[in-house]
């Protein structure tokens, strides 16, 4: 593997230098050498490229830790995509600015507070069969005990839920193996109830736990009514795993802190550190939720607290569904491998990787083969008889990630920052990778379920001293990509996060996720449903009740309507809008100055802001989002009134600018141009419709688009010769130029279709035609030439059939044109065109690969 590796890296390597050698005399060795480059560099660059309008193979999901949301990156590449937000405001998409996002951000209120930060952790992806199916993802937020449940239709989020008993929880999100239930384990133990309880009391009434949400993967949503608690001692649960396959129906959460410790520094006591790591080992909580499941669903099995469900340990015990295992000291997490066989923990306070085996850990319940139990009566399983054995590995060991290969698997070694490759079945450690620096958890691809894909992991490092720019003392994440591939790992990429800290990622192929283009007209983004403030064209209205006002509007190129609001001062105002748009990507944004309020809305989307209109004065409201050439007139204005007040309206000014026949003329104009422009779209229409475009989805969506747009044309023509009808040249105008807008907008869709079309259904380009092709744009041709069409410069179809020995005639032509200037035909263009060609310094290797450009051109002269 590792030999085919090696030699496909110089292949690669010597194809790129032969084709930068032939595109410009050594330009690869020249930045090679400028830029002090190995020939690894190159290699390295060359896995991880992404040209342009290309796609990565896998999405990742990061934790944006104290930011409160989601970053979303692609590998390869490493370009960041997305933030999603979830816990915390993000005033771009509008989030917590909304009416819908604010119902969302404030189902995360605790105690009647409002909650505005957020701390997420443990990104979790929905599972069937232990498989990542790409319809859910959940994240918890740390600090103030919370899950985010995001859809991957959309990548926004959609419920928030607050854990009632727990104070904060670090050991969240993981699915079961079918997304039934999501597990969150309880971070620092705290009494359940919201009293105070004396810390002398710790072991008495501090308590720790598992909560066991109950998820509908239908509509990704946690049933807050149908989960439950799993009450443990306060030994600070961490992180947890669900069993899957063979071990289906269990959880596993390890812990810190058996001594039960809790500080005392200000007093003189040892600080938690030492307190808390003093035993040899800690305990895995192993736990059969399944069984737990059904025992509460009868309430003499769960005792309320707070509205939630609690299963005391006792009635765990009593139905041996809840038991511990020792695990080495401070563990950080426990990962279930793909079969579900083999459980690994690691200790941060031990060298050693120890590897759990379900079989054995079963027999041992079965067998009801106890080596004691711990100080509330929970089962202890000896360790080494549930072993099937340990391996030292380094410094630091923390997290893991499954690979595709069998018993393979990577663990992040923080003390060392290292990443180690072993198998956890032989028990031999394999390879070990450095990284920068002190790594904490590590993302493969698809690492965690029961499909791992192997090919890249991806090293989460806490610290990137050195790596990067100073940009002051705060410095960002580095997420660094390795392939794993070969017999050896191989650092690829160090990418800066500065949002947040990181802590967990999980990667997914981008084949199976299936996201939204745009939304049905109308609907409401968090909940799916259609709005009640839905608003289609012609719709439009200003709805009063007392001193409620409803504003129902809508947002299309170029316009927002209505674009005249007037209210009185103290009114409260409720602005429903609807993006009209059906072409890709043409999101609106809508504020009102001075009000706090922004919305972000996608194609289809209804969204709403409020807002108590408390000043008086004229307010403008805009469009957000740069959407077209005319964004800057998509506005408006909210005129706020004092009703107690008297106001005097200024003089108007009239003032005749034109004459009746000077407008009969300017309307003349604009008709003339929209019949122009008529064409231009019909060419457009007969050229998709004669190369069948239905038979391409993503040019067939484009079409769409662009008829959406062109259907709103008749409507109006309509006005427009009403206007006419009734001597208002002044307003035909206005409506004709509408009408030219809306050509507008059709002819960018409808030319993108075409564009796309072509690159679908064209001869594919031999090498060295693409080589012209590079040639010719960066060489500066395209500046006066375009295919297809006369511009600055003649169309250059046909080319090479307009002179005898037409190839050698446009190659001399190309290589030295003044000697051409007394030609008659180039004379001739000359004195059309008013331009002379200039000498653009191509090589003999350039000019050549142009003329290859030009031979693909004839091939597919039929489609420009």
């Amino acid at each position: 593997m590792n030999y085919k590796l090696n030699k496909l890296s110089s292949l690669i390597l010597g194809s790129a230098i032969a084709a930068s050698t032939a595109f410009g005399a050594g330009t690869l060795e020249k930045v090679m050498k400028e830029r002090g480059l190995t020939e690894n560099d190159i290699i390295r660059a060359a896995k991880t490229y992404l040209p342009s309008g290309g796609r990565d193979e896998f999405l990742v999901f990061s934790s944006g830790g104290q930011s409160g949301q989601m970053i979303v990156y692609g590998v390869p590449s490493m370009k960041i995509l997305k933030y999603i937000a979830v816990f915390t405001p993000e005033p771009w998409q509008g989030y917590g600015f909304d009416e819908e996002s604010k119902k969302v951000l404030r189902q995360g209120n605790i105690r009647g507070r409002e909650i505005n930060w957020g701390d997420t952790h443990h990104p979790a992806l929905s599972e069937v069969d232990g498989k990542y199916d790409g319809k859910w993802l959940v994240i918890n937020d740390k600090a103030n005990p919370r899950l985010g449940v995001i859809s991957l239709g959309d990548f926004e989020t959609t419920q928030i839920v607050v854990n009632p008993v727990f104070k904060s929880a670090h050991g969240g999100a993981f699915f079961t193996q079918n997304s039934e239930y999501i597990i969150e384990a309880c971070q620092y133990a705290a009494p359940f109830d919201n009293n105070y309880h004396p810390i002398e009391d710790y072991k008495e009434t501090y308590r720790g736990g598992s909560t066991m949400w109950k998820f509908d993967s239908k509509i990704g949503r946690i049933i807050e009514k149908d989960s439950f608690t799993i009450e443990m001692p306060p030994y600070m649960q961490d992180l947890s795993d669900a069993g899957k396959g063979v071990s289906h129906g269990w959880g596993f959460t390890n812990s810190f802190n058996a001594e039960m410790y809790t500080g005392g520094i200000e007093v003189g006591m040892p600080p938690n550190e030492a307190g808390m790591s003093r035993f040899d080992t800690d305990f895995l909580h192993v736990y059969n939720w399944e069984k737990l499941a059904k025992l509460a669903e009868d309430p003499k099995n769960v005792e309320v607290i707070n509205g939630h469900r609690v299963i005391p340990m006792e009635v765990s015990i009593a139905n041996e569904a809840l038991f511990l295992i020792p695990e080495p000291k401070s563990p950080h997490g426990v990962d279930v491998s793909p079969d579900g066989e083999y459980i690994t923990v690691c200790g941060k306070l031990d060298t050693h990787a120890s590897v759990y085996k379900w079989s054995k850990i079963k027999a041992l319940i079965d067998a009801k083969k106890y080596v004691g139990k711990d100080p509330y009566g929970i089962p202890i399983l000896d360790m080494k008889e549930s072993l099937h054995g340990q391996v030292e590995l380094g410094l630091g060991p923390l997290h893991n990630q499954y690979s595709n290969v069998d018993g393979e698997i990577y663990t992040s070694l923080y003390v060392d920052s290292q990443i180690v490759k072993w198998n956890y079945k032989t028990l031999k450690v394999l390879d070990k990778e450095n990284v920068h620096y002190n790594v904490g958890h590590l993302c493969g691809m698809e690492g965690k379920s029961a499909d791992p894909q192997g090919k890249y992991i991806i090293s989460l490092n806490k610290l990137a001293i050195d790596r990067f720019q100073n940009v002051g003392p705060l410095h960002p994440q580095n997420h660094q990509l390795i392939d794993i591939r070969g017999k050896t790992m191989d650092l690829l990429y160090d990418m800066p996060i500065p949002l947040g800290e990181p802590h967990q990622a999980v990667a997914i192929r981008v084949e199976k996720l299936h996201p939204h283009v745009r939304y049905p007209m109308g609907t409401n983004s968090r909940t799916g449903e259609i709005h009640v403030g839905k608003t289609l064209a012609g719709q439009e209205r200003i709805v009063r009740e007392g001193n409620k006002v409803s504003v129902y509007a809508t947002m299309v190129r170029s316009h927002i309507n209505p674009e005249r609001i007037t209210v009185n001062k103290g009114d409260e105002v409720t602005m429903y809008l609807t993006n009209l748009e059906r072409a890709q990507d043409e999101t609106h944004g809508f504020t009102v100055d001075h009000y706090n309020v922004h919305a972000s809305l996608e194609p289809g989307e209804t969204g709403s802001i409020k807002f108590t209109a408390d000043i008086e004065g004229v307010f403008p409201y805009y469009c957000t989002e740069f959407c077209s050439a005319l964004h800057l007139e998509m506005m408006g204005y909210l005129m706020v009134k004092d009703p107690n007040k008297k106001y005097v309206s200024a003089q108007r000014l009239k003032m005749k600018t034109m004459t009746p026949e000077e407008l009969k003329a300017e309307y003349d104009k604009t008709v003339a141009v929209n019949t122009a422009t008529q064409a231009v779209i019909d060419s457009v229409v007969k050229f998709l419709k004669d190369n069948k475009f239905d038979e391409h989805k993503v040019v067939a969506d484009l079409v769409t688009d662009a008829f959406d747009q062109a259907g709103q044309i008749p409507a109006q023509k309509k006005l427009a010769d009403e206007a006419v009808a009734a001597g208002d040249m002044e307003k035909a105008i206005l409506f004709e130029n509408m009408i030219w807008q809306l050509m507008v907008k059709t002819a960018d869709v409808g030319i993108r279709a075409k564009d796309t079309l072509v690159s679908k259904i064209a001869t594919q380009k031999s090498s060295a035609a693409q080589a012209g092709e590079r040639a010719f744009d960066e060489g500066g041709c395209s500046g006066c030439h375009v295919v297809g069409k006369v511009s600055s410069g003649p169309d250059l179809t046909g080319v090479l059939q307009r002179h005898e020995d037409g190839e050698k005639w446009v190659a001399d032509f190309i290589l030295n044109p003044e000697h051409k200037f007394e030609d008659p035909y180039v004379k001739g263009m000359i004195d059309y065109f008013n331009l002379k060609m200039p000498n653009q310094h191509m090589t003999k290797e350039e000019t050549k690969d142009i003329i290859e450009y030009f031979k693909w051109i004839d091939e597919n002269a039929n489609l420009f």
